[in-house]
């Protein structure tokens, strides 16, 4: 008999202190996993692009960003693309009411293009690497714009992963002009 309550008290104490390292393994997780997104911030620079930008082909856009993260940024993306068809992605609140269509854009025919078919339209899709630990990154790429791409309405797109894998996008107008 006396076996047996031994026996039961060592099986009561093995099963409090399982059940007390579970708990504190849960919750020490729960502490440490990044549950924020990164961000895309203009603050206390000079950003490019903005929207409704517009350049030139053959120039240079020379972005620039400041990237955040509570915990550890990851990479980002960049990403630009025709919007011949006027589609939208903004997230630009405050300009346009998130709309990527610039003010000239509502009053010019719905497809400047028809006659350019040896022009392409340009599409730009690059990944960037953030160096490892770092909270902030001040993000500059020039990006050079071929001379030989169809003018009109872009969108310039930025997206932005931290490395627990929560990501931010951050999407403007530009116009490509002659």
């Amino acid at each position: 008999m006396e076996n047996y309550k031994n026996q039961f008290k060592y099986t009561v104490l093995a099963l409090i202190v399982m059940i007390v390292a579970t708990v504190t393994a849960c919750s020490s997780d729960d502490d440490d996993k990044d549950m924020t997104p990164p961000t895309i911030s203009s603050q206390g620079i000079t950003a490019n692009p903005i929207n409704c930008q517009q350049y030139q082909r053959g120039d240079v856009i020379p972005f620039h960003y400041v990237m955040n993260d509570n915990q550890e940024l990851g990479a980002y993306n960049i990403e630009i693309h025709s919007n011949f068809d006027h589609h939208s992605h903004s997230t630009e609140a405050d300009h346009n009411h998130g709309e990527t269509e610039c003010d000239d854009d509502e009053h010019e025919g719905e497809h400047e293009h028809e006659g350019e078919h040896e022009q392409t339209a340009w599409v730009y899709n690059q990944d960037f690497t953030i160096p490892a630990g770092l909270h902030t990154f001040d993000a500059r790429q020039d990006i050079k714009i071929p001379d030989d791409i169809a003018t009109g309405d872009y969108h310039f797109m930025v997206r932005l992963t931290d490395r627990a894998g929560w990501q931010q996008l951050h999407a403007v107008a530009i116009k490509i002009v002659e």
